[in-house]
C-alpha cells in the first residue's frame, strides 16, 4: 500500500548522559528489532495494510539519552506518531507516563528555534496503545485518559490525552490473534512461562517456553536467534526479583532488632524510675 513520504528529523538532544543499561524485554526485543513484525502488529491493530517496513521511522527514546526515561516502542508511519507499550501490571497512571514520552518525541522532532514563528509547525498525531499481559483481571481492551488523574476535573479539561489498553493475555482479542501470527505466538510464549513457573524457577521455565515454541514452530526464527538474550533477561529478572527479597527481610531484621533494642532501653529506664521511687 503506498502512502504519502514523509521525512522526519529526529534531532540529537544534548542531556546528560546516564550510565545505565537496561536489559530489553521480550516484546520490545520481538517488536523492536523486526520492522516487518512491527508493521504487522500495527496493520492488525489500525485494520490498514500497509506492506513495505521501510515507511516505518522508529524514535523509541533511549534511556541513556533521555535521563533515565525509554518507552518500549514509538515510531512514525504515514502522518501518524505511535507510542506502544507492554505492561505486566494494571497501571492507570500510564496516560501521565505517556504525556512525558510524547513531550520528548516530539521535542526530538521540532527545531525548538520555530516553535516561537509565526508560521504554523506540522506534526505527527500521536496515538497511544499499551500492551497488557498481566495476572489481574482486565476486559479485552479498555481506554484511560489522563483527565481521569485530575484532582478536580473541569466538564471539558483543555488537556487530555487517551490510552488503548490492549489484554493480549491467551484467550483474549482472538481476531487480533489471527492478524498478527507474531503477537500471537508471544502471547502463547507467556503463558507457558507461567505454566511452568509454577513448578519451576523462572530462568527454567523461560528455557522450557522457548524450547516449547521452537519445537512447534511458535516464533522460531526468533527464538533460535534470540534464545541467549531471552535467557539473559530471565536471568537478570529472576536475581533482581531474588535481590528485593532479601532486601525486605533484611530491613524487617533491622527494623526487629531496631525494636527489641529500643524495648530494652525503655525497660531500663522504667526499671531505673522505679527504684528511684
Amino acid at each position: 500500500m503506498g502512502i504519502k513520504k514523509n521525512k522526519y528529523f529526529f534531532r540529537r538532544l544534548h542531556w546528560p548522559i546516564v550510565n545505565r543499561k537496561h536489559k530489553d524485554t521480550v516484546f520490545r526485543l520481538l517488536f523492536g528489532s523486526d520492522k516487518a513484525a512491527l508493521l504487522e502488529l500495527y496493520n492488525a491493530i489500525n485494520n490498514s495494510h500497509y506492506d513495505d517496513p521501510n515507511d516505518l521511522i522508529i524514535n523509541t527514546l533511549d534511556s541513556a539519552i533521555f535521563m533515565g526515561m525509554r518507552n518500549d516502542l514509538s515510531f512514525i508511519i504515514d502522518t501518524r506518531l505511535n507510542i506502544y507499550e507492554h505492561q505486566s501490571t494494571d497501571c492507570k497512571n500510564i496516560p501521565l507516563r505517556c504525556l512525558f514520552y510524547v513531550g520528548n518525541l516530539y521535542q526530538q522532532l521540532v527545531d525548538d528555534t520555530k516553535i516561537y514563528g509565526s508560521k504554523l509547525l506540522k506534526i505527527p498525531e500521536p496515538h497511544f496503545v499499551v500492551f497488557y499481559n498481566g495476572t489481574d483481571s482486565l476486559p479485552e481492551e479498555v481506554t484511560y485518559k489522563l483527565s481521569d488523574m485530575y484532582e478536580n476535573r473541569s466538564d471539558n479539561p483543555e488537556l487530555e490525552l487517551t490510552v488503548k489498553i490492549i489484554n493480549i493475555n491467551q484467550g483474549m482479542n482472538d481476531n487480533l490473534m489471527k492478524s498478527c501470527k507474531n503477537l500471537s505466538g508471544y502471547s502463547t510464549f507467556v503463558a507457558k512461562i507461567r505454566e511452568y513457573n509454577e513448578f519451576y524457577p523462572l530462568p527454567i521455565a523461560v528455557r522450557m517456553a522457548v524450547d516449547y515454541c521452537i519445537d512447534r514452530d511458535i516464533l522460531k526464527d526468533f527464538f533460535v536467534k534470540e534464545r541467549k538474550a531471552v535467557y539473559m533477561y530471565s536471568l537478570f529478572e529472576y536475581n533482581q526479583r531474588k535481590h528485593m527479597k532479601y532486601l525486605e527481610k533484611e530491613a524487617r531484621e533491622i527494623g526487629l532488632e531496631e525494636g527489641l533494642e529500643e524495648g530494652r532501653k525503655k525497660g531500663l529506664e522504667e526499671g531505673r524510675k522505679k527504684g528511684l521511687e
